[in-house]
C-alpha cells in the first residue's frame, strides 16, 4: 500500500513552541517536525510548485530593484555615510543584496535575522550580515520576558554534531559583545517568541500539492501499480508457494524498463483457468484535475493572491480584455501584501542607521509595475506594425529605414557652428578617473569648481604654480593658486539598451559623429540657440538640450567625465575617489533646487517618450 495516495488533512502543521528541561533554548516545531518547523517550511517550499512560485515572486517584489534615499533636505555628512553603507553592508555584499535575502526569509518564514557587528569603539555598527532563520532558536526569556540570547546551529536535527552557539541579542544599550543577533518579524497571534508566515492557513493545501506530485511520480515509476488482477482458480497453495509464484511473475513481467505491480488471488475452483482483470477507476483523470484546481485556488487564497498571473502562474482567462483587472490586482497586492513587508524592513534598517547617526529616510525602488491599460485590439488600432514589433522586442521589418527631417537644409548650420566653437578634444595629458551618467546633478551646480575647491582644501602647495593659459571660463576649475586639479566635461552618449527603430535623427548623428566633449555652461547655452529646430514646445526652435537632448523618442543622454590633470606643486597625493564621492553627494544635495530627474533619462524613457506636447 506504499504508493496509494494517503493525505491526513487533520495533521497539525501549526508550530508548537515549548521549553524543554535541560536545554537553554526554546524548541519550535510540530509533533512530526520536532524543533524543525522552519525546516518544514523549507521542505514545503521545495516540494510545492505553486507555493514556491508565489514565494519567489513576492520576495522579489518586496526587495524591489534597489534602495534609495529621497529627501530634499539632505545632511551631506550623513548622506556620504549612507552611500558607503548602501555600497558595503559588509565585506562582500551591498545593503540591497542583504535585503534580498531578508525579504525571502520574511516571506517564507515570517521572520528574518541579522548579525550585527560593532566597531572596536562600539560607537557605530560596522557591518550587518544575513543569518538564515532556520538556524536560529530563541533562548529562555529573562525575568522581564525579553529574549537576551539566541542560539545558532547549522543543523538542528543533529545538535550533538553541531553544537548550538549562543549569541547575545541586539541591544544598543549593551554593546559589550562585538557580535549581536537581531531577530524580528511580523506579529503572529498566540506566539510570544517566534513568528509564523502569513500563508500559514494554506500549508495543508501545499502539502496536498506535494503528496499528489509524489503519488504521480511513484505511479509512473511503478508503471501505474495495481493495474491488473491475476486470479488462479486451481486451488489455494501454501504461503510459501504463493510467495514463490509472486516472485516468478515479478521477475518475468516487471523490470527497470517495465516496472509495474499486480494483484494476485487464488481459489479452489480447479475447473477454470486463471483470469486477468484490468483495474480501472472511472473518471480518474477528472478527479485529479478537479483536485489540482482546488489546491491551487486555496494556496493562492492563503497567500492573498487575487490573480495567479501576478505570480507567473498561467490563467485560463489570459490578458486581452482583463488588463484592467490585472492592473487592479497588481496594485492591490502591492499595497496590501508587499508594502507592509517593506515597511517592516525599512523600520528595522532605520534603527540600525540611526545608531550610526544616519537619520535619512530609505525607500525601495519598486519593480516596474504592469502598465498595460488597453486591450490588444486597442493597441493594434493605433500602433504601426514596427511599433508593435518594438513592444514585442522584435526588430523592425526594414532595418534600413532612415529618418529624414522635412525641413530646410540649413537647419543644422547653427548646431555645426556651435560644435566648432564650443566642442573640445580631450588633451592627451588628461587622465580619465570617473565616468558616470548624469544623475542627481542640478544644472546650476558647478561640478568642476566645487570639485577643485574640495581638492584644494585637501592638499598643500609647495609653490604658486604656473601661469594660466588664455580663454578660461568660470567652469575651468582654476583655484587661487592657478593649479588645475580636475576637468569636468560632458559627452552626448547613446542608451544601447533601447531598441532602435529606423535610423538615427540628424541632430544626434551630428552630435555623436563630432566626438566632442562639452562644458555644462555650453550645453545650457544650446538651449537658447536653434540647434534643433521644431522640437521645442508647440514646434518652437529652442528648448532645454540639457534635459531633452535630441527631442521626443531620443535614445541619448549626457555622460559626465572627470579628468585629472597634473597637480603642479602638490606636496601630497589627492584621494580622487574620496573627493569625487563627496562632490557627488554635494551635487545631489544642492539646496537651490532639487535636480529634475529628466537629466538622467533618454527622452525615449520619459513620459510621452519625451515629447513636450501630446502627439
Amino acid at each position: 500500500m506504499e504508493n496509494i495516495l494517503s493525505i491526513n488533512l487533520e495533521s497539525s502543521t501549526s508550530p508548537i513552541v515549548q521549553e524543554v528541561r535541560g536545554r537553554e533554548y526554546i524548541e519550535y516545531g510540530t509533533d512530526e517536525w520536532k524543533n524543525l518547523y522552519p525546516q518544514f517550511l523549507i521542505d514545503l517550499y521545495y516540494n510545492s510548485s505553486t507555493h514556491a512560485a508565489i514565494i519567489n515572486a513576492t520576495a522579489e517584489m518586496i526587495a524591489g530593484e534597489d534602495l534609495i534615499c529621497d529627501d530634499d533636505d539632505i545632511n551631506l555628512e550623513a548622506y556620504v555615510k549612507l552611500k558607503k553603507f548602501l555600497a558595503h553592508a559588509n565585506g562582500n555584499e551591498t545593503l540591497h543584496e542583504v535585503v534580498k535575502k531578508l525579504s525571502f526569509d520574511f516571506k517564507l518564514q515570517g521572520a528574518y535575522a541579522l548579525n550585527i557587528i560593532w566597531n572596536r569603539e562600539r560607537t557605530e555598527i560596522a557591518e550587518i550580515h544575513h543569518v538564515p532563520v532556520e538556524r536560529i532558536r530563541a533562548g529562555k526569556p529573562n525575568e522581564l520576558g525579553k529574549v537576551d540570547t539566541y542560539y545558532v546551529c547549522a543543523d538542528w536535527s543533529n545538535v550533538r554534531g553541531n553544537k548550538p552557539m549562543p549569541v547575545p541579542a541586539f541591544n544598543v544599550n549593551d554593546r559589550t559583545s562585538p557580535s549581536q543577533l537581531l531577530y524580528t518579524g511580523a506579529y503572529s497571534p498566540n506566539m510570544d517568541i517566534y513568528h509564523t508566515p502569513d500563508y500559514l492557513a494554506a500549508n495543508n493545501w501545499a502539502l496536498v500539492d506535494q503528496r499528489v506530485a509524489e503519488f504521480h511520480l511513484n505511479n509512473i515509476n511503478n508503471s501505474f501499480s495495481g493495474s491488473y488482477m491475476i486470479a488462479f482458480n486451481n486451488g489455494v497453495p501454501s504461503q510459501e508457494e504463493r510467495f514463490q509464484i509472486e516472485r516468478s511473475l515479478t521477475e518475468k513481467f516487471t523490470s527497470a524498463s517495465n516496472a509495474g505491480k499486480f494483484v494476485l488471488t487464488f481459489s479452489d475452483d480447479r475447473t477454470r483457468s486463471p483470469e486477468v482483470t484490468p483495474l480501472n477507476t472511472a473518471d480518474l483523470d477528472k478527479q485529479y484535475l478537479a483536485l489540482q484546481e482546488l489546491l491551487v485556488q486555496n494556496i493562492l487564497t492563503g497567500h492573498r493572491v487575487t490573480s495567479p498571473m501576478l505570480m507567473g502562474i498561467k490563467s485560463d482567462t489570459g490578458l486581452g480584455n482583463n488588463a484592467d483587472e490585472l492592473n487592479t490586482a497588481a496594485n492591490f497586492y502591492l499595497n496590501t501584501v508587499v508594502k507592509p513587508f517593506q515597511t517592516h524592513l525599512l523600520q528595522t534598517l532605520g534603527k540600525i542607521l540611526e545608531v550610526n547617526q544616519i537619520n535619512l529616510p530609505l525607500d525601495f525602488v519598486q519593480l516596474k509595475p504592469i502598465t498595460t491599460r488597453f486591450t490588444n485590439q486597442d493597441l493594434m488600432a493605433v500602433m504601426t506594425q514596427d511599433e508593435i514589433r518594438e513592444e514585442l522586442g522584435l526588430a523592425p521589418l526594414d532595418e534600413n529605414v532612415e529618418v529624414k527631417e522635412e525641413l530646410s537644409n540649413d537647419k543644422f548650420i547653427e548646431l555645426e557652428s556651435f560644435i566648432e566653437e564650443f566642442g573640445e578634444d580631450i588633451p592627451e595629458d588628461y587622465e580619465l578617473v570617473e565616468e558616470e551618467i548624469v544623475d542627481g546633478e542640478h544644472q546650476d551646480f558647478d561640478f568642476e569648481t566645487e570639485l577643485n575647491k574640495i581638492a584644494e582644501e585637501n592638499i598643500e602647495l609647495a609653490s604658486t604654480g604656473t601661469a594660466r593659459s588664455n580663454a578660461r571660463s568660470k567652469q575651468d576649475g582654476v583655484n587661487k593658486s592657478y593649479s588645475d586639479f580636475y576637468k569636468v566635461r560632458y559627452v552626448y552618449a547613446k542608451d544601447n539598451f533601447l531598441s532602435q527603430k529606423g535610423g538615427t535623427r540628424d541632430f544626434c548623428q551630428i552630435m555623436t559623429s563630432a566626438k566632442k566633449v562639452y562644458r555644462k555652461e555650453d550645453i545650457l547655452q544650446m538651449g537658447s540657440k536653434p540647434v534643433n529646430r521644431g522640437w521645442g514646445p508647440r514646434g518652437a526652435a529652442t528648448y532645454s538640450i540639457w534635459l531633452y537632448k535630441g527631442g521626443g523618442n531620443c535614445h541619448h543622454y549626457w555622460l559626465r567625465q572627470i579628468y585629472k590633470t597634473s597637480l603642479r606643486g602638490a606636496k601630497k597625493n589627492i584621494s580622487s575617489k574620496q573627493i569625487i564621492s563627496y562632490t557627488k553627494a554635494k551635487s545631489e544635495g544642492f539646496t537651490a533646487e532639487k535636480n529634475d530627474n529628466l537629466v538622467a533619462r533618454p527622452p525615449k524613457r520619459m513620459k510621452n517618450a519625451g515629447f513636450l506636447t501630446p502627439r
